[in-house]
């Protein structure tokens, strides 16, 4: 990006997943590249429900050793780190309800907005959709 620092950005479990995914080195190229871009500008964050669904997936659908997806978890843990409380889950339903969208989508969202994040980075929801105050951007199209 040109222009001085990219957006506070909220990242979803799959932009972090393709960065184990070698059958794919096109998105993993680009998912370590806007992980790295963040990161240097300390724009970035996640929740501990994305951290979580990252190791479950590259555990079993790459078969990556628990240990090394340990220690991923540790790096993209250096981003900021949103921990829902009891008024998250209800804030989510409230969004699951008024938006018709899935539960665990509805606690993504309102994790990236109470991290004061204005886009998402998803592949796995609608590109441009604003939820919330917060616009939904697919880096990978």
């Amino acid at each position: 990006m040109s222009g001085g620092s990219p957006p506070r950005t909220f990242f979803d479990t799959n932009v972090l997943v393709y960065t184990d995914d070698l059958a794919n080195p096109v998105k993993q190229k680009r998912a370590l590249d806007v992980l790295n871009e963040h990161k240097k500008a300390q724009t970035g964050a996640v929740s501990l429900q994305v951290l979580q669904e990252y190791f479950v997936t590259v555990t079993r659908k790459y078969g990556l050793d628990p240990g090394t997806a340990r220690q991923k978890v540790k790096l993209f843990a250096e981003f900021d780190i949103v921990e829902p409380i009891m008024a998250d889950v209800l804030a989510a339903i409230d969004l699951h309800r008024l938006h018709n969208l899935s539960y665990w989508d509805a606690l993504v969202i309102h994790c990236a907005r109470s991290a004061g994040c204005r886009q998402m980075l998803s592949e796995d929801m609608q590109h441009g959709q604003v939820i919330d105050g917060v616009r939904i951007v697919n880096p990978f199209i």
